[in-house]
């Protein structure tokens, strides 16, 4: 018990600190840093034409921009659908599953913001995601935490879900439902040449879109892959800069269960990213039982030797089965989902976190090339949020760059 209490104020101790070096004004903690307007509140006279490469939450943002304004404006999508890294299952379980970008790790009213809305009460019913039992696995050991251990990770980083709905209806239902007429779908980009006055993006099928101005909102793993060529070539800053932005591999698997055995996480032990076990029915109103899988960083790979699919799931049932004494293939439906959004060509990796990185590798990000050329993406987010709210805010933030450069 001495040992707790000791533990548990050199904790207090490490947050106190980083919060008067002001270290930690990120995500929930950066409420402060929310705009208090955003472009879609600006109205906005260009008579160019601008295109949108990627149709993710960033891509839309601008684009929902665009088309309140009346600007002629093309959205090139490599995938046959919409969302980018956002997407949910309804045939799983009684509820809708976010199978994409999950939790919501902003303050609430950050909602409110991402759609245009004035004041402070939100149309959303959230879950706070404050977690009531919660382990650790090291590979041999299993260890329950304390009741002050999850209530300190809450207080600490205090992040919600949504209720009955997911981030891919939200970001659906207010932002893309008024653009996607505007979508290319199928239209990887090969190539941007922004050496004329006028800038030409090429697709793999060969064919060319002509605009004035383009804004690119790939993932940064894209970026890094060098799929898309820029002529005139980035400079060595840029492609620098590039590089060093983490971006890890990683995947996320979604397990049906007839009984729940676990806890509401288990954080595993690996050297770097992350790796966990988290019940996704936490604060649902549902009669099944979901089991989500997190996997990212150097830990990922020895997932990805294996040979297919099924063998991952083996692999986990029986980490499992050794967590606890059998049960998991006991119950284990046969059922699941698995997302790789790191071997995923127009993906390449799972999420950044801006907060972490160099400011003056952002700085670099966030530049344009010739005042044509311009970047949104959740590294892009000047306002210091995580996840979809950055690449919403980048979006609005990017374009409104693009439309008002001289």
């Amino acid at each position: 018990m001495k040992k707790i209490k000791i533990a548990h104020k050199f904790y207090l101790l490490i947050i106190t600190f980083f919060s008067l070096t002001s270290c930690l004004k990120w995500a929930a903690r950066a409420e402060k840093k929310l705009p208090d307007e955003t472009a879609l509140h600006r109205t906005y006279d260009y008579s160019g034409k601008v295109i949108i490469i990627g149709a993710g939450a960033s891509g839309l943002a601008a684009a929902k921009v665009l088309e309140k304004n009346n600007i002629d404006y093309t959205i090139l999508e490599a995938t046959n659908r919409c969302g980018g890294r956002l997407k949910k299952d309804t045939t799983l379980a009684d509820f809708p599953i976010d199978v994409g970008a999950e939790w919501l790790h902003s303050a609430p009213i950050t909602l409110n913001k991402l759609k245009g809305k004035h004041g402070e009460e939100i149309d959303e019913e959230l879950i706070p995601y404050q977690l009531e039992s919660t382990a650790t696995w090291d590979g041999k050991e299993y260890k329950v935490n304390s009741t002050w251990q999850n209530d300190f990770r809450y207080n600490f980083l205090p992040e919600s879900k949504f209720k009955n709905t997911t981030w891919y209806d939200f970001v659906n239902e207010n932002i893309a439902n008024t653009v996607i007429q505007n979508i290319h779908y199928n239209s990887p980009v090969v190539s941007v040449d922004y050496s004329n006055n006028e800038v030409s993006v090429e697709i793999l099928n060969g064919a060319t879109f002509i605009a004035d101005r383009v804004l690119v909102t790939v993932p940064i793993g894209v970026l890094k892959s060098e799929k898309i060529s820029f002529i005139p070539e980035l400079n060595q800053e840029r492609k620098d800069a590039i590089e060093e932005i983490t971006f890890h591999p990683g995947f996320k698997v979604v397990m049906k269960f007839s009984d729940k055995f676990y806890p509401d996480a288990i954080e595993c032990e690996v050297d770097n990213g992350e790796k966990g076990y988290y019940d996704i029915a936490f604060g649902k109103e549902t009669q099944d039982n979901i089991l989500g899988f997190l996997c990212t960083g150097n830990e990922t790979q020895k997932y990805y030797d294996l040979n297919s699919n099924d063998e991952i799931l083996d692999s986990l049932i029986s980490e499992l089965d050794q967590i606890f004494n059998g049960k998991a293939s006991a119950s284990y439906s046969g059922e699941y989902i698995l997302e790789n959004w790191g071997q995923y060509e127009f993906t390449l990796g799972t999420w950044t976190q801006a907060f972490q990185e160099k400011k003056s590798n952002l700085k670099i990000l966030n530049q344009s090339l010739d005042n044509k050329v311009y970047f949104a993406g959740e590294i892009n987010d000047p306002y210091k949020q995580m996840g979809v709210p950055g690449a919403i805010l980048s979006g609005y933030y990017s374009i409104d760059k693009l439309l008002t450069d001289q």
